[in-house]
This record gives C-alpha cells, sequence and structure tokens, in this order.
C-alpha cells in the first residue's frame, strides 16, 4: 500500500500507526501517517473508491469546504483506492497535494471492507467515519451522525434510509431490495438497527481497535457483520434518518452483491449459534459501564429462560403426545400430527410469551402467535418427515414406534423453536438506539 498526504507535519502523536507500539490490530502499519499540523484529527472519513476518476474531484472537493465551514474541530478526509485501474490515483494525489486535511491511500487489492480496515485501523483519530463517493446525501448530516461519538455517549453510528423520518429517493427495485434484505436481517439474526447498508457510518476508535479484528468479510458485508457484532456485544449504535437520491450510475453489481450478503448472513449466524465469536471482549471494556453489569444481567436471564422453557417444553410435549394419542383413533398418523403440533403450538408459544420471556398484555400477542406458526411449521416438517420415514422403513410401524420417533425429532425441534422464539418472536435487547432529528446521508443499496 502506497500513502500520499498533504499533511506533512511529523509522525503520528498517539502511536497508532506509526509502527512502534499502539493497538494496531492485525494488518501491516504504515510508515507515515501524519498527524494535523496543530493537532490530531478528531474526525478521520475515509472515501473508499474504485475507477471513480470522474466523481472523485468533486466529492473531496465539497467534502472538505463542508468539513471547513462546519465542522468545530481538526478532521482528515483520507481516498482509499481500491486498485483502481483508471486515472483515480492521479486524481486522488492533485488532491492530497492541493488540499491540507486530505490524504491518498493505495491498496493493490479490491474490497470496501478492505479498504476501511486498512485506513481505520492505522488512523490516530478517535473518531473514524466512512461515505460513499457519490455523496447521494445531504451533507448536514454529518455532523449529527458523529458527535455522540465525540461525547462518548455512542460506540457507532450509522445513517438510516429505512428510519421513518428519512426522506429517500429511489426506484422501486432497490426499495424492495434494500427493504427485504433489512428484513431478512430482523428475522434471522435479530437485528434491531434499521438500515445495515447505508453507506455512511463512524465508528469510534477504540471500539474498532476490538471489533475489527473479529470482522471477516472484506467488501460489501463488511458493514452488516460490524453491527450486528457490535449490537450483540450490547453496544450503542446511534442512528441519524438521512435525505438519500439513488445515484443511476452506481457501479454496485446488485444480484453478485445480494448472493455475498446472504452467504455472510449464513456464516454470521452460525458462528453465533454455536458461540464461535468471542463477544465479551467488546463489552463496553473502557472502564465501569453499567452496560457491562447489564451483560451480566443478561447471562443471567438467558439461564433463566432456559429453564422456563424446558418447563414449558416438558409440559407441552406431554399435552402433545396425549393429543396424538386422542387424534390416532380416529384419524391417521400424519393428521394426527398435524392437528396435535397445531393445538400445542399455540398453548406452547402463549404459556412461553408470559412465563419464559415474560411479556404481558395484549400488545403484540397475535403476532407472536402468527410467528408461533411459522416456528411450529418448521417443527411440523421436522416430525412429519420423521414419521414418512418410519413407514417407509418398517411399513405398518407400531403405535410406540410411532411415539419414540416422534420424540426424537420433537427434540430436535425444540433447540431449533428456542433458538427462534428467543432471536425472532421474543428478541432479547441487550442494546441501545439513539435516535437524531431529521438529516441526511449517502449510499447506494449494497
Amino acid at each position: 500500500m502506497t500513502t500520499t498526504d498533504s499533511l506533512r507535519s511529523g509522525p503520528v502523536a498517539n502511536g497508532r500507526g506509526s509502527g512502534t507500539g499502539g493497538d494496531t490490530g492485525h494488518l501491516p502499519v504504515r510508515e507515515h501517517l501524519p498527524a494535523a499540523p496543530s493537532a490530531v484529527p478528531v474526525l478521520d472519513v475515509v472515501v473508499p473508491v474504485y475507477n471513480e476518476e470522474k466523481d472523485l474531484r468533486p466529492c473531496v472537493l465539497r467534502l472538505h469546504d463542508h468539513l471547513s465551514r462546519t465542522f468545530p474541530y481538526a478532521f482528515r478526509i483520507t481516498v482509499a483506492d481500491n486498485a483502481s485501474t483508471d486515472a483515480t490515483p492521479a486524481v486522488a494525489a492533485r488532491l492530497a497535494a492541493e488540499l491540507r486535511g486530505v490524504r491518498y491511500v493505495r491498496l493493490e487489492e479490491k474490497g470496501r471492507g478492505r479498504a476501511l480496515r486498512t485506513v481505520w485501523t492505522d488512523s490516530d483519530a478517535p473518531v473514524l467515519a466512512y461515505m460513499d463517493v457519490d455523496l447521494s446525501t445531504d451533507l448536514n448530516a454529518l455532523l449529527p451522525l458523529v458527535a455522540p461519538l465525540i461525547s462518548g455517549h455512542s460506540d457507532l453510528a450509522i445513517g438510516s434510509r429505512l428510519a421513518r423520518s428519512a426522506r429517500v429517493v429511489r426506484g422501486p427495485k432497490r426499495e424492495f431490495i434494500s427493504r427485504a434484505y433489512n428484513l431478512i436481517l430482523r428475522s434471522s439474526l435479530a437485528a434491531g438497527f434499521s438500515d445495515a447498508q447505508c453507506g455512511f457510518k463512524a465508528i469510534r476508535s477504540e471500539v474498532a481497535d476490538r471489533l475489527l479484528p473479529l470482522v471477516e468479510d472484506s467488501g460489501w458485508f463488511f458493514d452488516t457483520e460490524l453491527l450486528v457484532l457490535a449490537e450483540r456485544a450490547g453496544l450503542r449504535i446511534h442512528e441519524v434518518p438521512v435525505d438519500w437520491i439513488d445515484d443511476p450510475d452506481s457501479t454496485v453489481h446488485i444480484v453478485r452483491t445480494a448472493t455475498e450478503d446472504l452467504k455472510g448472513v449464513w456464516r454470521v449466524g452460525r458462528a453465533l449459534a454455536v458461540g464461535a465469536l468471542p463477544l465479551g471482549r467488546l463489552a463496553r471494556p473502557f472502564g465501569d459501564d453499567p452496560r457491562d453489569r447489564a451483560l451480566t444481567g443478561v447471562s443471567r436471564g438467558l439461564a433463566r429462560q432456559l429453564v422456563g422453557f424446558c418447563v414449558v417444553g416438558v409440559l407441552s410435549t406431554l399435552f402433545y403426545l396425549a393429543l396424538y394419542s386422542l387424534f390416532r383413533l380416529g384419524v391417521g398418523p400424519q393428521l394426527a400430527n398435524g392437528g396435535a403440533l397445531l393445538v400445542s403450538a399455540v398453548a406452547n408459544t402463549a404459556a412461553n410469551r408470559r412465563l419464559t420471556f415474560g411479556v404481558r398484555g395484549r400488545s403484540g400477542a397475535v403476532r407472536h402467535q402468527a410467528q408461533g406458526l411459522v416456528v411450529f411449521a418448521i417443527g411440523l416438517a421436522l416430525t412429519s418427515g420423521s414419521l414418512a420415514a418410519l413407514g417407509v422403513a418398517s411399513g405398518s410401524p407400531s403405535h410406540s414406534a410411532e411415539l419414540a420417533v416422534l420424540i426424537t425429532a420433537n427434540l430436535a425441534a425444540t433447540v431449533l423453536r428456542f433458538l427462534l422464539l428467543r432471536a425472532w418472536v421474543f428478541p432479547a435487547r441487550t442494546h441501545a438506539h439513539s435516535h437524531a432529528p431529521t438529516c441526511s446521508e449517502p449510499e447506494d443499496l449494497r
């Protein structure tokens, strides 16, 4: 990687990226990432680019002018070139030479996540941000985005095109894909943030030091993985509703990006399910934070939920088997199984809602039952499939053989049921979101 910088006053003051000491993560450090002439910049805004010779100069000039006029602290703009093959490197180098507070970093491999990881890891600024080169959003959102991070109130901040007060202009195709993707995140990973892929985000440097080594993706899924891990660790995510206008000239390949994102959802979901990620180290390790105690409470709450779920599960299973035996007197095994599962599923969801997850009142009850029926459908598929396999294997199995197969299948369904109830139907919210007044910023679906 090569670096060109218009800030020529000497080495980084605090060791981040200086090559000696500091928490530099797992990436090689760069030899010359100088600080601002008078002070280390408070904010480092990264603009990742690939073959953007047309849009790069207007973007950086507009961003530099805006920050110079409105941002009350020292800042830096870093152009991160992802192995461009056009005139982008020359344009970026000229900008770094002309404008104070602008630097240019060249990477020989593509990947937005790779560019952000590299620059953020080596930056000396306490607040790190990035935005897309198209500048599809009003830059007035930048200060509301980073202010909670500068004050220490929040750990990460994101622009949201899907927040209620956001104002967005884009085609129906991108609107549908964006909302569908975020719906998938909420249903599969229990994500609480509203917009994972808006290209307008910021993070505190000490949070990035601990979070980035756990993020595997180096492409477009980088944003989503970063947010999911932060949220699961109990970090505070600040959201800013944005005014956003679609860039018709965007070079993002929608189908390929969506495919890679879905693969990432599966990978992260599997890692979270088996406990493969050391999220405990991310839980605000800088001082006596009340959320540290809250995380301990989450562990205790999980233990209580498991006990309650097991009690409800045992009673539900006995109820289900009794119903199956009763229905079996008049109908075949598949109908008896479906009827018994349906009745016991409604009772199971109601009992878990109140006893296991502590949800009271009628609010959301219909939605919880509807989601419970989806979980029921998965259990039905497992048990019906097991009965069908038993029938193929043994012809006319005995009633006791049917019950034995159903008990085994229900054990597998029970584990899955608890995970779905806890993560989707009655999600445990261990994070806090804060919302700022209407502002803005860019991005294109990703």
